[in-house]
């Protein structure tokens, strides 16, 4: 997976890209896609040497998703957003299959079937003008190694 300029995003950080996608988007886009009137935001985990705790800040209301995917086959097993967990802040403790410990109260566990996830995210824009804000709001939504904390 690759930001702008064609770097690839480190393991276990995610990527906001600054600008809605389209389909006309040049190879420099992590995602071509028909919606432009969201911000995406991508990932991929490795949960082999411990839990990531996905932090989201107050969205206020603004619909966001944050879907976990199993890069091998595809399969999507859980879901952060303003249609399944609302719009307020929130911690979530995303484990791998082998993970032994205990999940703090003020997060939600999401337990993964295996150790590597593909994280992607959206954030809508409304227009032009509230491009700033979406941008500001999809760079706060990420990782933490439970280890660092």
């Amino acid at each position: 997976m690759h930001g702008l300029g064609g770097d690839p995003i480190p393991i276990n950080t995610l990527y906001a890209v600054p600008t809605p996608s389209s389909p006309s988007a040049s190879n420099s886009s992590l995602l071509a896609t028909g919606t432009d009137d969201v911000l995406y935001i991508g990932g991929l985990l490795d949960l082999s040497k411990g839990p990531q705790i996905l932090h989201v800040p107050d969205m206020a209301g603004r619909y966001y998703s944050v879907q976990f995917t199993d890069p091998s086959d595809g399969t999507n097993f859980a879901y952060v957003g303003k249609r399944t967990t609302g719009t307020e802040a929130g911690d979530y403790l995303i484990i791998g299959p082998s993970w032994e410990g205990t999940v703090s109260q003020t997060m939600t566990q999401i337990a993964s079937p295996h150790n590597s996830v593909l994280v992607i995210g959206r954030v809508f824009v409304e227009s032009d003008s509230d491009l700033p804000t979406a941008y500001g709001l999809a760079k706060q939504i990420q990782l933490t190694a439970l280890s660092h904390c």
